[in-house]
């Protein structure tokens, strides 16, 4: 029982220190030659950062631009298209590692999806370079802008898994992938477009993946490990029933938070859906819904209709285990995260797993251990007499 305790106490550390991370945003961020910038911008998509300063006089845009590469090894790019809102046209600065270890900047001229030319841009670039650490590249530089007096300017920002004799390898094609785009105002910071713009959209998404990460993907089947696992060991009686019960309020009532906020989501991004995850959310909050009400409508041990009780109880756990951790990994699909978010939970989950099978080889030992000492136990009956 101690063990259990140990183990809920660990992930809620984890989560927790990992919730911090993800709430951290562009202003809590520090560069190595202290150099700051007038504006920064927590980008909607694929864990990425925009600092800058505009300087009017000159007509020139310093940029700090901040991702995570899907791997070590990945690339990372920050465009302007002066033509269009999109990929085609866009005038990219483009950083990857080096076979030596350094890292690398270059230039591509994306005159349309099919052309992806290295050369010069349609404007000048000026003090270009990048940087690695702690799973991060930013890429620095000062661009001459395409026209006197512009304070607003169309990007698009990507990330990739590798680099092939220095050539970019085509990027992930995810709805987080396809929105990373839009419009901003180099005065007041203010993005659009590509989905949910700004910082505030960006932590809402990682609120939202949390909660529903915690709740669903862990509290739910910590839950049901307890309840199917320690009620066969009569010394954990009633402690399992409160510990289950805490684990599957506790997590009904993250869900619901976790809920809402992807309500809000969904409204805040008009014309972006998606449908399997919204459904299965859907269906997991109306069957948790139902689940709670097992608590109240729980007839007793000896009563008739527990065994058709035990029936719904136990086939609606199920099923809110097998959805929740599905709709875990649909979320991360769709939020892109870096990968040490989908290692992490797979761990956490795989370690769920091998305890729960561990679990399962004693308890069969218990019971079967219990039926043979029954099976052995003599009688107790008194010596009849002999007849006469």
């Amino acid at each position: 029982m101690a063990s259990i305790f140990i183990f809920i106490l660990t992930i809620f550390t984890l989560l927790t220190t990992h919730l911090s991370h993800a709430q951290q945003t562009c202003t809590t961020q520090k560069f190595t030659n202290n150099k700051l910038y007038s504006h920064c911008n927590d980008l909607p998509h694929l864990n990425s950062f925009l600092h800058w300063s505009l300087n009017p006089s000159k007509n020139t845009l310093s940029i700090a631009f901040i991702a995570a590469p899907p791997t070590p090894s990945g690339w990372i790019s920050w465009a302007i298209n002066p033509t269009g809102e999109g990929m085609a046209g866009a005038q990219a600065l483009l950083a990857y590692k080096a076979s030596n270890g350094s890292m690398v900047v270059k230039t591509y001229n994306i005159s349309s999806y099919s052309s992806i030319v290295e050369g010069e841009l349609s404007f000048d670039v000026k003090d270009k370079r990048a940087e690695y650490s702690d799973g991060m590249m930013k890429i620095y530089a000062t661009v001459v802008l395409p026209e006197n007096g512009v304070t607003t300017v169309n990007q698009v920002w990507q990330v990739g898994p590798a680099v092939s004799d220095g050539f970019p390898v085509k990027h992930a094609f995810q709805p987080a992938n396809l929105g990373a785009k839009g419009r901003l105002d180099l005065l007041s910071g203010q993005s659009s477009g590509g989905g949910i713009g700004g910082g505030s959209g960006n932590k809402k998404k990682n609120i939202h993946g949390i909660l529903n990460a915690v709740s669903w993907g862990i509290l739910f089947p910590i839950g049901i490990i307890i309840a199917r696992y320690l009620r066969s060991f009569p010394s954990a009686d009633p402690a399992w029933f409160y510990l289950h019960a805490f684990c599957q309020v506790s997590g009904y009532a993250i869900g619901v938070a976790g809920w809402g906020t992807g309500l809000k989501l969904g409204s805040d991004s008009k014309g972006v859906t998606y449908s399997t995850h919204r459904d299965i959310g859907i269906a997991l909050f109306s069957l948790a819904t139902v689940q709670v009400f097992a608590l109240f409508l729980r007839p007793n041990k000896d009563h008739k209709f527990r065994f058709y009780w035990n029936i719904y109880h136990h086939g609606i756990g199920y099923a809110i285990l097998v959805l929740g951790v599905i709709n875990v990994f649909k979320g991360l699909d769709i939020l892109s995260p870096e990968s040490k978010w989908r290692t992490s939970y797979i761990i956490v989950i795989s370690t769920l797993g091998g305890i729960a099978l561990l679990l399962e080889v004693i308890t069969w030992i218990v019971v079967l251990n219990r039926k043979s000492s029954k099976s052995t136990k003599p009688y107790d009956n008194k010596q009849q007499p002999l007849a006469p």
